[in-house]
């Protein structure tokens, strides 16, 4: 039997899509092109988080921490988790009206491994080549989730490739011990074999309306959504100024590093600010040293009129949202990728 399927209507932008019965809401919003305020997607971060003004929905299961009982009494919802069982009428909190209408159709890919390289001691480079279809149109600084094979878990990993190459993905993955999928890069994973990719998703993009300056706070795998939107700024000529501060423990640790030096030669008015948290005294490090908010706090006064994009781990983040509330930057204009380990539903059991 064909599920049922009926309107919603975002206040206050006006916008209308249809949602069928057998997806949520934000699916449905994905499918349409439509690029709603989201995280994690199983209702356990809130990003998602709105008003249902009328109509009748069905919430899967979801944290109370991303939804109290409280509130959900007071009329709010999970979009990640909502399934529409009338015509419904809701009001986004959350949302950025540029980023609305620009999104991307989530498109399910099959893609063949084609190369998997060592970074760091525990970053790795997974470049996989599309197959069916041989394109997958994205945004600078948006994700996939990437299945682990012979499964039905997936794992989420930020393309670090730009649109313009897009007949392939290109991640760069820290890896876990017992890792669903990260752990397959060490031992698992090897050229030729099959993955399958559904995406894109996020919002971590730039805002091309906004010709501010721009601060980037990262390190690690959190490099590879970074290191997408900077190539893609150099792909496009662009003339903002934009510094990257780009942490790491100790010099195995880093990275990439003659590439954004390279980049800095591209990009005019680009510059990448390395620090070490754990220098050792064979690293004979004569950078900066200290955790990179420490070294972003000592190098930046006020930051009012930027743009701030943080990718990282939950406390670096947590760390960079406090500071860039203290240099000025307004939060509507912080944009944030929280990159977290994944626990599989038996495992969360």
């Amino acid at each position: 039997m064909t599920a049922k399927t009926h309107r919603v209507k975002f206040e206050p932008v006006g916008i209308e899509i249809e949602v069928s019965e057998d997806e949520t809401v934000l699916e449905g919003g994905f499918r349409s092109g439509l690029m709603l305020m989201h995280g994690c997607k199983e209702g356990q971060c809130s990003a998602c988080k709105s008003f249902l003004i009328d109509g009748e929905i069905d919430l899967e299961r979801y944290s109370t921490f991303a939804l109290a009982d409280y509130e959900k009494e007071e009329g709010y919802t999970l979009l990640c988790r909502a399934h529409a069982y009338s015509d419904l009428v809701v009001e986004l909190i959350n949302y950025d009206e540029e980023m609305l209408t620009s999104g991307v159709p989530i498109q399910i890919v099959k893609t063949q491994v084609e190369a998997i390289e060592p970074l760091t001691r525990d970053i790795r480079r997974l470049a996989l080549r599309l197959v069916e279809p041989r394109e997958m149109a994205f945004n600078a600084g948006q994700y996939v989730d990437l299945r682990v094979p012979g499964t039905d878990w997936s794992r989420s990993f930020s393309m670090a490739n730009t649109p313009a190459t897009d007949d392939r993905l290109e991640f760069m993955i820290k890896v876990y011990p017992g890792g669903r999928f990260s752990g397959l890069l060490e031992d698992g994973l090897k050229p030729g074999d099959s993955v399958e990719a559904k995406g894109p998703y996020g919002t971590f993009t730039l805002r091309e309306r906004s010709e501010r300056d721009l601060v980037f706070l990262g390190g690690g795998a959190g490099m590879a959504p970074i290191w997408c939107l900077l190539n893609s700024l150099a792909e496009n000529g662009s003339r903002r100024k934009a510094t990257y501060y780009y942490g790491a423990r100790t010099t195995s640790d880093l990275f990439h590093v003659d590439q954004l030096r390279a980049l800095e030669a591209r990009l005019p008015g680009f510059h990448c600010v390395f620090a070490l948290s754990e220098p050792s005294p064979d690293d004979a490090w004569e950078g900066e040293v200290g955790f990179i908010t420490d070294v972003l706090d000592r190098c930046e006064a006020d930051l009012s009129e930027y743009d701030a994009y943080l990718c990282g781990p939950p406390p670096m983040v947590d760390a960079g949202l406090e500071l860039m509330a203290r240099k000025g930057v307004p939060p509507e204009r912080v944009h944030y990728d929280k990159f977290t380990t994944t626990a599989s539903p038996e495992e969360a059991d």
